[in-house]
């Protein structure tokens, strides 16, 4: 099977191009598909830095490129924003689609330990498996450079594949939770929507800010009147979101 990348379609957008491509993953033993949207290039020869977006339980590779509007400001500040998809697909292992919150579309961006979800290893895909396809595949982009975000459940996977790797990501943000941490550089940026309803039950940011007092690490922690979980709260406050991960790449 083909585990090189094939073009899937490419839509110009802000003098750069949105690119859908397919390939084979040996990590999940199936076909996956991400989205990279490459910037302009003021040379042939430069190399952008990298945003990886994790996406929330429900979404495909396709959510945060057609709905954030984060193209705009990621042409102007030049990063490549890759954005892969939240599950394996197409296994048709019992019981994969019988919740919204479970199975697929809802991978977690973690290694499964039990036998029968053994091919979910979204952990491996992201951290391991997609940066050594870009790099092998890509000599516009400069994997070294590399930054991790998300939204919902990838907000958390952002923060814990940081947290694990504290020397392949310079920077992060989410707008999730995570209890404890240290030997963080830099200054966490969190915006959370007051009117999302997940926030009382499930998200409660003011716990991870506690942790991040404790450990004396910085955090910006917006919360926002209004907001609720929604694509219309993200691209409202994306452009913050990329300039802050553009800092910490040490872009001009």
């Amino acid at each position: 099977m083909e585990t090189k990348p094939s073009e899937m379609s490419s839509s110009k957008m802000f003098g750069g191009y949105n690119k859908r491509y397919k390939h084979f993953s040996p990590t999940l033993g199936c076909s996956m598909t991400f989205h990279i949207y490459f910037p302009p290039s003021p040379s042939p020869s430069h190399r952008f830095p990298v945003l990886y977006w994790l996406s929330g339980l429900t979404c495909t590779d396709e959510n945060f490129i057609t709905k954030s509007g984060a193209q705009r400001v990621a042409s102007s500040e030049g990063v490549a924003l890759i954005a892969p998809d939240t599950s394996p697909r197409g296994l048709s292992i019992e019981g994969e689609a019988d919740s919204w919150d479970f199975g697929v579309g809802a991978g977690f961006y973690l290694n499964a330990t039990e036998e029968k979800w053994k091919n979910w290893r979204m952990y491996d895909y992201v951290v391991k498996e997609l940066p050594q396809l870009l790099n092998d595949n890509f000599s516009q982009l400069d994997t070294s450079r590399a930054s991790v975000s998300g939204h919902s459940m990838g907000g958390h996977g952002a923060l814990t594949i940081y947290l694990k790797n504290l020397d392949k990501y310079k920077e992060y943000d989410a707008t999730s939770l995570i209890k404890k941490f240290n030997d963080v550089s830099g200054t966490i940026l969190i915006d959370q929507g007051e009117d999302d309803k997940f926030l009382h039950d499930q998200l409660m940011p003011h716990k991870f800010e506690e942790a991040c007092q404790s450990a004396k690490v910085p955090l910006l922690l917006r919360l926002q009147p209004g907001y609720d979980h929604s694509y219309f709260f993200i691209s409202t406050f994306i452009d913050d979101h990329i300039r802050h991960h553009a800092q910490a790449l040490n872009l001009p």
